[in-house]
C-alpha cells in the first residue's frame, strides 16, 4: 500500500493542527517535535523507541508526546497502521491547560501512554468530525474543552477544577437572546462567555449546570425549532433558503441533523404539512 499523510486545520482553534496517517513501510527516525501531540492509533501497531524502553501503541491508548522528546517510529510486525494526532501548539496548550485545570501549566511533562480505549474512541471521535465535518466554531470549541477535560481527569496531576454553581436566570437569558438574535452566524464559545464575564470553561460548566446541553447543543436545537416553525408557516419554501437562514453550512449538514432530531427528513416534513393542509382545506 502507499504511505499516506493528510493534514488539518481549525480556524476556531487557532494552534491545533490535526493529521491522519496511513502507514506501512515509512519508518520515522528518532525525532522530536517543537509542539505537544496526542496520538491515537486507530488500527494496527506502532512501534516506537523511547529512552531506551520499546513501546507498543494500538488502539485504545492515548499517547501524550511533550514537545522535545526524541523518539521513533515503525509499524510493528510488518504491518500497516493509521495514526490520528493531535497537534498543540504551546501557547494553546498552556491556555487549555489554565482554563480546564485552573494552573499554569498542562498537567503531564512527561510522556505518558494511556490505556483507555474509551476516552480514545472519543478522541477518533473528535478527530473525525473536526476533519470531515462541516466546521462549527462553537461545537469544536465545547467538544474540546470536554475532551481535554476529561483527559486531564485521566491523568490527575493535577485534576480539572470542579466548577460549581450555574448560570443565573438573567445570565441565561443574556446568553439565549444573542443567540437567538445570531442564530444564523458562526458563535465561538469565547464571545458567549464574555457576555457574562466568564472564561470559556467555567461558562460551559456553568451553562451545561443550568439547562443540561451544551452551548453548541442548545443553539443547534434553536435552529431546527426555528426552521420546523418555517417550514410550518411556508409551504412553498425553499430548504436550502430555510438551511442558510437558521445558520447551517449546507442542505446535506441540515438534513442530516433534521432527521436525527425529528426522525425524517425537512423535504418530507414540508410534503406531510402539505397534505395535511390539502386534507384541511377539502373537509371544509
Amino acid at each position: 500500500m502507499r504511505d499516506e499523510v493528510q493534514y488539518s486545520h481549525t480556524t476556531a482553534i487557532p494552534g491545533l493542527v490535526l493529521s491522519t496517517a496511513r502507514f506501512a513501510d515509512f519508518r520515522f527516525e528518532p525525532h522530536y517535535h517543537l509542539d505537544f501531540h496526542v496520538a491515537l492509533v486507530a488500527d494496527g501497531a506502532q512501534r516506537q523507541s523511547f529512552k531506551g524502553e520499546s513501546l507498543l501503541l494500538t488502539p485504545g491508548a492515548i499517547q501524550l508526546m511533550p514537545a522535545g522528546e526524541v523518539h521513533d517510529g515503525t509499524a510493528a510486525e510488518a504491518q500497516s497502521y493509521t495514526l490520528h494526532t493531535f497537534r498543540l501548539t504551546p501557547s494553546l496548550l498552556a491556555s487549555v491547560g489554565q482554563e480546564v485545570t485552573g494552573r499554569h501549566h498542562f498537567p503531564s511533562q512527561a510522556t505518558v501512554v494511556l490505556e483507555d480505549r474509551k476516552l480514545a474512541n472519543e478522541l477518533l471521535r473528535l478527530h473525525t468530525c473536526m476533519t470531515q465535518s462541516a466546521k462549527e466554531p462553537l461545537m469544536e470549541e465545547v467538544q474540546v474543552l470536554e475532551l481535554f477535560e476529561a483527559l486531564f481527569a485521566r491523568i490527575r496531576h493535577p485534576a480539572p477544577q470542579v466548577i460549581q454553581g450555574r448560570l443565573t436566570h438573567q445570565q441565561l437569558q443574556r446568553v439565549r437572546d444573542f443567540m437567538e438574535a445570531h442564530i444564523a452566524d458562526k458563535l465561538a464559545l469565547e464571545v458567549l462567555a464574555s457576555l457574562v464575564g466568564l472564561d470559556r470553561f467555567r461558562f460551559l460548566k456553568q451553562f451545561k449546570s443550568a439547562v443540561g446541553m451544551t452551548p453548541h447543543a442548545w443553539l443547534l436545537r434553536l435552529r431546527l425549532e426555528t426552521a420546523l416553525n418555517m417550514i410550518h408557516q411556508g409551504a412553498d419554501i425553499s430548504m436550502t433558503d430555510v438551511a442558510h437562514t437558521v445558520g447551517f453550512f449546507d442542505q446535506s449538514h441540515f438534513t442530516h441533523a433534521f432527521r436525527s432530531a425529528y426522525g425524517t427528513t425537512p423535504a418530507r416534513f414540508q410534503r406531510s404539512q402539505g397534505n395535511f393542509l390539502q386534507g384541511a382545506s377539502s373537509t371544509r
